[in-house]
């Protein structure tokens, strides 16, 4: 990368903080004191997200590009209204590893810049123009190209021609005479004896287990109708209509012994927050363990709920499962 920017490679930062030890250190003495958050919507998405807004609001200044005012935008200072993808051009590399180009749809509307306007405009009010210049997306995947060149996702033999003509290509794929990999590690892999390594696990109980007062897992997830945050999904009225509200599902036994009925609304709590839901009642889940959906904000934010502790390798938070209590919406809150 220094050597594509032409800068010292001194000047390149090394390793960072993970995503959710920089979104618990926003507004801190010592942390980030201002940040441009661009289509991602944090306030659901995050575990702990009760936790997470605290710390969006303790910021000097919270800035949002986006083209939905999301519940992360709601709370900034400033936002800036974004194209979204089908306004934009560039590359996407897909989860197989083809490298498929996005022609523009249609337009933005007028004062709407592209993601790629917005930086650039900004590193140039930065004094940074010179590293961050470009006229067009094109400009920016030619980079990307010089940049991995050599590395283990090797771009640098992609060209938009070559995309165009072949329906996309497969990384890495090192020379523009190189037909691209579309099945890695077939003849070895990138270790210098070019045999896979293999490494022994111990498996962890989860950080947080059930007790008296939590006694059921939860666990959270999507359903059919809607993407992500919900920030688009749920403006869509045919995807609204078939999924109105977020629904917790709960076993039969589990459901009896927390004195809650199907089709009414429940109050999940744990350790972090408290969220209310439409309670489904199904055979199809395990009895110890109610299951939520991550596509709502507000009163029905999953992520209220649960566990911001991280894996000691990966970092990752641990979503996926804490202790809850189930009681009626209609009970008594919990102090």
């Amino acid at each position: 990368m220094a050597d594509v920017w032409g800068v010292p490679e001194s000047s390149i930062p090394g390793v960072g903080t993970s995503a959710f030890e920089l979104l618990d250190s926003l507004g801190s003495v010592g942390g980030v004191r201002a940040l441009l958050v661009m289509g991602s919507n944090m306030v659901v998405s995050a575990p702990d997200a009760g936790r997470v807004e605290q710390r969006l609001k303790a910021l000097d200044c919270l800035v949002v590009a986006d083209f939905f005012l999301s519940e992360t935008a709601a709370l900034a200072d400033v936002v800036f209204p974004a194209a979204q993808w089908a306004e934009e051009e560039g590359t996407t590399t897909n989860l197989e590893g083809r490298v498929i180009l996005r022609r523009r749809a249609f337009d933005p509307p007028s004062d709407v810049r592209t993601d790629l306007d917005i930086l650039t405009a900004l590193a140039a009010r930065l004094g940074q123009q010179r590293h961050f210049s470009y006229a067009s997306s094109r400009e920016v995947f030619e980079e990307l190209c010089r940049a991995s060149q050599g590395g283990p996702a090797d771009y640098a033999g992609i060209s938009y021609e070559r995309i165009d003509a072949d329906d996309g290509l497969f990384w890495p794929c090192p020379t523009a005479d190189h037909a691209g990999t579309p099945r890695l590690f077939a003849d070895g892999f990138p270790t210098p004896s070019g045999r896979a390594r293999f490494h022994a696990v111990l498996h962890h109980a989860p950080a947080e287990d059930w007790d008296d007062a939590y006694p059921l897992y939860l666990t959270t997830g999507r359903v059919l109708a809607h993407y992500g945050t919900g920030a688009q999904t749920r403006r869509i009225a045919d995807l609204h209509a078939l999924s109105p509200e977020a629904v917790a599902e709960m076993h039969p036994t589990a459901a009896h012994l927390a004195h809650v009925s199907d089709g009414e609304r429940i109050r999940l709590t744990t350790r972090r927050g408290t969220a209310t839901f439409r309670l489904k009642v199904t055979r199809t889940i395990r009895e110890d363990t109610v299951f939520v959906p991550i596509h709502w904000g507000g009163e029905s934010s999953a992520n209220r709920l649960t566990n911001s502790v991280l894996d000691p390798i990966s970092k990752m938070p641990e979503l996926k499962v804490c202790a809850v209590r189930v009681t009626a919406a209609t009970a008594e809150p919990p102090a």
